[in-house]
């Protein structure tokens, strides 16, 4: 049976992947420095899976030795290894950058010695400013904001690693493939570092003022993080995707405004939502997109994949999650139910 390494291993998509990789029988490897992730995402699959699931706290770009064993022992890798959440990308910049590119570097290079097959993560952010024209093609350009917004560091950080892994392709004919996430989302993602969906039901579940940063106005698509899960290991064994990008996300939008609102009805709140200017939430001339839609196309036409779990069902199951994992059995007599 096939070796697996995943990198961001113990984070909220690699642990949803080495789950699923486990039950179908690969061995896995992950690693993983705890910077975002969390060992409670992976101690079911030590316990589980004691031959089969192997873990490895340690920085890529600390251990390349070790790095470049873990790829020897593997037959296919997913780079996972990021950087995450906007809160994150403003606040450390530098680590972002540093985290971003130098890991794709050590791995793609290891990769490319032995021809392993790559997966390697992007993002929507390669988009920047795009979309307004609506859904976003895999072909379409990249509109980046000017350097001296903290933001675009994210974006530019993860476009260079897909230049260079297309780079290894096309020179040393590294079998990689690059999926740009649109806003996964699903048990085990916290919204430590700004991610929406999980930051709302837990103000909803407490009863706290629920955030919405900017107008509330700009819409956003979000894809259950099983339905991606699905789309990355239908990929691996397919040999025309080699060389390819696919973006990887529900084509379905709602405003940031009307998510608060469904959350707070869905969770039964008496949550008063709040707008909270972009200056006040990031710092002053933090720039938004309005809209940020996946055009899903390609990878449909490559192996008929779509995401199939509604908006209503996502938040359902983070909100089942997030009860249990901050010990809330119940809310506290809501005054209000329903929306405002």
């Amino acid at each position: 049976m096939e070796s697996c390494l995943i990198t961001g291993g113990a984070g909220f998509i690699g642990s949803h992947l080495a789950q699923k990789l486990l039950e179908e029988g690969f061995n896995v490897y992950s690693i993983d420095n705890l910077s975002t992730g969390n060992i409670s995402n992976i101690d079911s699959l030590r316990e589980s899976y004691p031959k089969k699931f192997t873990h490895v706290t340690a920085t890529i770009e600390k251990e390349e030795s070790l790095v470049a064993e873990l790829i020897d022992r593997s037959d296919i890798i997913f780079h996972l290894a990021a950087a995450v959440g906007v809160k994150l990308v403003v606040d450390e910049p530098t680590k972002t950058l540093e985290t971003n590119t130098l890991g794709t570097e050590i791995i793609l290079k290891h990769a490319s010695k032995k021809g392993k097959r790559v997966i390697l993560a992007s993002t929507s952010e390669v988009y920047g400013k795009n979309g307004f024209k609506g859904p976003l093609k895999e072909s379409y350009d990249s509109v980046i904001g000017p350097t001296n917004k903290s933001r675009w560091g994210y974006a530019v950080s993860k476009l260079y690693d897909e230049h260079l892994a297309l780079a290894y392709f096309k020179e040393k004919s590294l079998p990689v493939t690059i999926v740009r996430f649109f806003n996964i989302t699903g048990p085990k993602q916290v919204g430590r570092y700004g991610m929406v969906l999980p930051r709302f039901i837990q103000s909803a579940l407490t009863n706290s003022k629920l955030e919405v940063y900017g107008d509330g106005k700009q819409k956003r698509c979000f894809c259950y993080v099983e339905d991606a899960i699905e789309a990355l290991i239908k990929i691996i064994h397919l040999k025309e995707s080699i060389g390819e990008i696919y973006n990887i996300g529900n084509p379905e939008e709602i405003s940031i405004a009307e998510l608060a609102e469904k959350v707070k009805k869905s969770v039964g709140s008496s949550s008063e939502i709040v707008y909270i200017p972009y200056s006040i939430a990031y710092g002053e001339g933090f720039e938004d997109m309005d809209r940020r839609v996946p055009d899903i196309t390609k990878i449909n036409n490559l192996m008929g994949w779509s995401s199939k779990t509604p908006l209503d069902a996502i938040i359902k199951s983070t909100t089942e999650w997030l009860k249990e994992s901050l010990n809330l059995t119940k809310l506290s007599t809501p005054k209000i139910i329903g929306s405002r």
